[in-house]
């Protein structure tokens, strides 16, 4: 049988997929990548925002089609936009064969098997779908945040973890097929352990899992202010492993707009654990996300917010427009930003930044970095890497002109820089973290604030 996998949305999605992927392939399915020769389709879809729930309903309908004008018999749609919307999706696309959710994996996995009239389960080992030498490590499932513009609680469920010796054991599993770069995801990944353990245990995960031989970085993705302690900070800090890196969504910088969006935190609070990273942390890496145009967001909302970003307290940043999510609290404010406004302020943060990013990089003209290369890039005849300050697929870049392995670490000197790309040179293949330049650069006008 031969089938077309398409996984939209996060990499907590992907995770899902690649634990479908092995079981697909336990069973003899080849993966193809043209939808057009598939005996089967399956679709794992996201239903955070409004444009991701557009683009999942859009590829549901290419695949539709497909059953009309080419081979596939059959349509399977799994993720959140099924848990949200499923008897909608029944009703309105009839095409489909299989509607799952997304809160219970093997019992997803085991109904998949059933309609593709599979020999066995799909329960098996996970298949990465990235590039072999990284792999996303999801430590627990669902939120019970009230942050009211997000839908995630109602999709995703309830906060339930893995057990730290299960998450070694998968770690040493990826370790042992290529896996150098760990990329630890959850919804909130400071809640690690509360429901296992009954109380927070994201440092003792770290330590146990910077003991792995074969991996070389640990890098921490979704952690909420409300819940970072010191603990958590000195364990980046202090193992040799874990990139001195962070993702930590603050979502606004004013008051009255966290406030209302349910953070828990103040805009201070934020300040303050902002400068204690980085006072604990050498060379700490910040990224974080942002919303503009939350309703009652005003013109002093977003200015406060603009300064933020323009004093340099963020190394990596995502910025997104607010839209209405169906279900939430904040679904029941008045949407009362322009359109046009939310996308001007917008353009303004990504320019703040853009400024931010150009300055910070420019102060590693002639160092010595260490890079891990992702992929050649035959356009432009090169190769794209990254530094431990950049997460695969949504951080900057490293153009390495020389020839290099995909998967592996190098040295090269910094040569040129812009915004969100720096142009190295190799120097010499690395495997070890000596001598390489920290790499967070956090700009005088941020400390004097």
């Amino acid at each position: 049988m031969k089938v077309r996998l398409i996984t939209l949305g996060c990499p907590k999605n992907l995770v899902d997929s690649e634990f479908l992927a092995g079981g697909l392939a336990k069973n003899g399915v080849q993966f193809i990548e043209e939808a057009e020769d598939a005996d089967a389709i399956i679709i794992n879809t996201c239903g955070f925002i409004e444009s991701a729930k557009e683009e999942s309903i859009e590829t549901i309908l290419q695949a539709a089609e497909l059953k009309k004008t080419g081979r596939c018999q059959q349509l399977l749609v799994t993720g959140c936009l099924t848990q949200r919307y499923g008897d909608e999706l029944r009703k309105e696309i009839p095409e489909i064969d299989g509607l799952y959710g997304n809160r219970d994996l093997n019992k997803i996995l085991k109904e998949m098997a059933r309609q593709l009239l599979l020999r066995t389960g799909l329960l098996g080992e996970r298949h990465i779908l990235t590039p072999k030498h990284y792999a996303y490590l999801k430590i627990s499932e669902g939120c019970e945040h009230p942050c009211t513009f997000c839908a995630i609680p109602q999709i995703r469920g309830a906060f339930t973890g893995k057990k730290i010796e299960t998450l070694v054991q998968e770690t040493e599993h990826l370790a042992s097929h290529g896996v150098k770069e760990l990329v630890l995801i959850a919804q909130d990944s400071t809640q690690y352990g509360l429901d296992v353990y009954g109380e927070k245990k994201l440092p003792q995960l770290l330590t146990a899992l910077n003991q792995v031989d074969g991996i070389e970085w640990i890098r921490l993705m979704y952690a909420y202010p409300y819940h970072l302690t010191e603990a958590m900070i000195d364990a980046v800090a202090s193992l040799d492993k874990v990139c001195n890196y962070i993702d930590m969504p603050v979502q606004h910088c004013s008051d009255s707009v966290l406030k209302r969006m349910a953070r828990r935190v103040t805009a201070q609070f934020q300040q303050d654990l902002i400068n204690n990273m980085r006072e604990r942390i050498p060379g700490l890496t910040l990224r974080t996300s942002l919303i503009v145009g939350f309703p009652g967001e005003t013109e002093e909302d977003f200015h406060q917010l603009y300064d933020y970003v323009s004093e340099g307290y963020f190394d990596r940043l995502g910025i997104f427009t607010y839209s209405h999510e169906e279900g939430t609290p904040a679904a029941r404010f008045e949407d009362d930003v322009p359109e046009e406004v939310k996308r001007e302020r917008q353009d303004l943060l990504y320019q703040a930044q853009a400024d931010v990013a150009e300055q910070k990089n420019s102060a590693f003209r002639n160092k010595e970095l260490r890079i891990l290369i992702d992929e050649y890039d035959a356009y432009g005849n090169n190769y794209l890497g990254r530094t431990e300050a950049d997460a695969p697929e949504i951080d900057n870049s490293v153009i390495v002109h020389d020839k290099c392995e995909i998967g592996n670490f190098y040295k090269v000197r910094i040569k040129e820089t812009s915004s969100f790309e720096m142009i190295g040179e190799l120097t010499a293949r690395d495997n070890t973290k000596e001598n390489a330049s920290p790499i967070g650069i956090r700009l005088p006008i941020a400390q004097e604030s």
